[in-house]
């Protein structure tokens, strides 16, 4: 089922996101329900708050970016993951600029700079611990969604001044004056597509 996803400006995208219990009801269903709003709309990764959820979960399936960057001869493998109370342990390596935008941030994008390599300590859908290390485009996705369950959005690791220079364009949205082909809520209002 496709769900709403939280434009800005919306409160929960700013909370630091509670731990899934093991016994969190109707997990699957969210985790599907996560993955069918993502593809809708496009994107390659979801948080939990981004769907008016604040619980420390995100999916991600980087198979669009990776399919992109094999026309530049870039080697990296298809990822489709589910994180549940993930906890970043290391962030390392090269620090790259990459152009990023947001499903909760339409029609915005910027470059943000984050390191090329991860080690990430998660569970996933069946409650099974794993610590690995991600790089490239993966770990740049990842990054980005763990910012959300920490309540961090990407406009906030660019420079003031361009988060200045977005001002009306963040006031926009934050109005639900925004054309998308996905279903958002906004604080004062909600658009159905």
């Amino acid at each position: 089922m496709v769900l709403s996803i939280v434009g800005y400006g919306h409160p929960v995208l700013r909370k630091k996101a509670a731990s899934v219990e093991t016994n969190h009801p109707n997990l699957a269903a969210l985790i599907a329900n996560m993955f069918d709003t993502m593809y809708k709309a496009h994107g390659v990764g979801l948080a939990a708050p981004q769907i008016n959820q604040s619980l420390r979960i995100f999916v991600i399936d980087n198979t669009p970016m990776i399919e992109e960057a094999e026309e530049e001869k870039e080697q990296e493998l298809p990822v489709k993951k589910v994180f549940i109370n993930a906890q970043m342990k290391s962030e390392t390596g090269k620090e790259w600029s990459f152009n990023e935008g947001c499903l909760s941030i339409p029609e915005v994008r910027e470059d943000v700079k984050r390191k090329d390599t991860i080690v990430l300590n998660y569970y996933d859908e069946e409650f099974r611990e794993h610590t690995e290390t991600f790089t490239g485009i993966t770990a740049r996705i990842i990054q980005h969604e763990y910012d959300h369950i920490e309540g961090v959005l990407f406009i906030d690791r660019i420079s003031a001044f361009r988060r200045q220079l977005l001002k009306n364009r963040l006031s926009r949205i934050q109005k639900g004056e925004v054309n998308v082909s996905y279903p958002m809520k906004f604080a004062n209002a909600v658009r159905i597509k």
